[in-house]
């Protein structure tokens, strides 16, 4: 197992080498971390990983200039190698949000946050998962940035936002990742996305026109109509008032839960869907040919219409549209729907067993490259099971973390060096405390000092280190 690991990471080392240093080394080192450390941070990662620092890890997350770009682009083409090519391969767009406190990391600010099932300070990236039956891997990643982040240069230059980055809606990015997908080659069937894209008709009618299939979760109030509703702009009935400019149509409109509660009980179909802990997963399904009015212009698609209810909870009823050809059975169509299911997957193991949301991180660059070392870890995982498969039906994500902690090289773990490590800790959260304080206090002196508030903190700053008191953190991680 330790060898294969080795070997993998061989693969990668060339996308850690800049024109000024090499950082081969921390990148096994952070590699190693996020399979082997409790919470997967830098100073956890320490604890566990030998032959490290913390200065050099935080160096390597946080400030070196390796690109991310390339390495999702290698694990995303390396993913493509062992699950692209079917026609079961769907690439899967979701998102994932992040608690965080404070306003400083990049992006956070107060939205939904669906870890937590309200609006609440976190961050949110959107992310591509590719997927073939129970396989499946994170491949790319976008930061959301709200507008009041876009709008303010100051506070995105601080986070190091590159300039060419603006606003775009999480719809926009999963386009983009689209767009990149395709780009770099990869080859899946159709696009999967939940109700928060599949609400936005722009994106669906961009999916249409691109000839890409899709299937996309809507809520319960979608519109749809029996026929073709045939959108026009009436003609004007008098000279007096407005000529009319807005399209439309005699036909009556309808929610898809209204028409699903239309339904006789004999139109549902028992189908189905995939293997689950308990056996086969069976599910109801109604399916029908319906039109969708995108917006106020004369844009009809006709889609298919899939409901999926239930068999144990008849009340959890899940609504899709999707644009396959009119002659696609229900049974794939519900195999399609289901495979949303392994993006939540992905997500599980990447933050239960490589730690996706345990960084500890502030910047742009340090948000992009961890995400991509964690791809790394999920893509490796994928790897193992797949290779191992045959004669180990059952190995998990949880099974090779396990392993690899075991058979990775590891700190030795003596008393004095958990004395060392839990001093450690204690000087770390003291001089956070003591940072705060000390921030405090400057905004309170700065402004009857008349002084600028920055060149109050470097004069106390300096007056610190010369006395020895306490050590200030600067942003490159220094001693202060």
């Amino acid at each position: 197992m330790a060898e294969s690991f080795c070997a993998f990471h061989a693969r990668y080392q060339h996308l850690f080498v800049t024109r000024t240093r090499s950082v081969i080394a921390q990148s096994l080192h952070y590699l190693s971390g996020l399979m082997q450390a409790v919470s997967k941070n830098v100073e956890r990662m320490i604890e566990v990983v030998p032959d490290t620092d913390y200065q050099a890890l935080h160096h390597f997350a946080s400030i070196s200039p390796w690109d991310h770009r390339p390495v999702m682009d290698q694990v995303a083409l390396d993913c493509d190698r062992h699950l692209g090519g079917s026609p079961d391969t769907a690439l899967i767009i979701d998102e994932t949000s992040i608690p965080k406190k404070g306003k400083k990391s990049v992006g956070v600010a107060r939205q939904w946050c669906g870890r937590l099932g309200k609006i609440d300070n976190c961050q949110v990236g959107v992310f591509a998962s590719l997927v073939r039956g129970a396989s499946a891997a994170l491949i790319d990643a976008r930061l959301y940035l709200p507008k009041e982040w876009t709008e303010d240069q100051v506070r995105c230059k601080r986070a190091g936002v590159p300039d060419d980055v603006h606003f775009e809606t999480k719809g926009e990015l999963g386009l983009d990742i689209v767009h990149h997908a395709r780009a770099l080659g990869l080859r899946f069937a159709w696009i999967g996305v939940d109700g928060g894209y599949g609400k936005d008709p722009r994106l669906l009618r961009t999916f249409d026109d691109e000839g890409e299939l899709f299937v996309a979760d809507v809520h319960k109030s979608q519109v749809i109509y029996p026929e073709d509703p045939a959108p026009s702009i009436p003609p004007r009935c008098s000279t007096r008032g407005r000529t009319p400019t807005r399209c439309t149509t005699n036909i009556p409109k309808l929610t898809v839960a209204q028409w699903a509660t239309n339904q006789p009980e004999q139109a549902w179909q028992r189908i189905s869907v995939r293997d689950a802990t308990k056996g086969r997963l069976e599910v109801d399904i109604l399916t029908q040919r319906v039109w969708v009015w995108l917006d106020d212009h004369s844009d009809v698609r006709q889609w298919h219409l899939i409901v999926r209810r239930e068999v144990a909870a008849q009340q959890t009823i899940k609504y899709s549209l999707c644009n396959a050809p009119a002659e696609t059975t229900v049974e794939r169509l519900a195999f399609m729907q289901g495979q949303r299911y392994f993006v939540e997957r992905s997500f599980q193991d990447a933050k239960g067993t490589v730690g996706l949301d345990h960084y500890q991180t502030r910047g742009w660059r340090a948000w992009h490259h961890h995400m991509a070392m964690v791809m790394m870890a999920t893509l490796f995982m994928l790897e193992t099971r797949l290779a191992h498969e045959n004669e180990h039906p059952l190995l998990s994500c949880p099974d090779i973390v396990t392993l690899l902690a075991h058979f990775l090289p590891r700190r030795d773990i003596t008393p004095e060096e958990v004395l060392r490590q839990m001093t450690v800790r204690h000087r770390q959260r003291q001089d956070s405390i003591k940072c705060l304080s000390i921030n405090k206090l400057l905004a309170i002196i700065a402004p009857l000092a008349n002084v600028p508030l920055k060149a109050t903190q470097r004069r106390l700053k300096w007056h610190a280190s010369k006395l020895g008191k306490f050590r200030m953190h600067s942003g490159r991680s220094s001693n202060r």
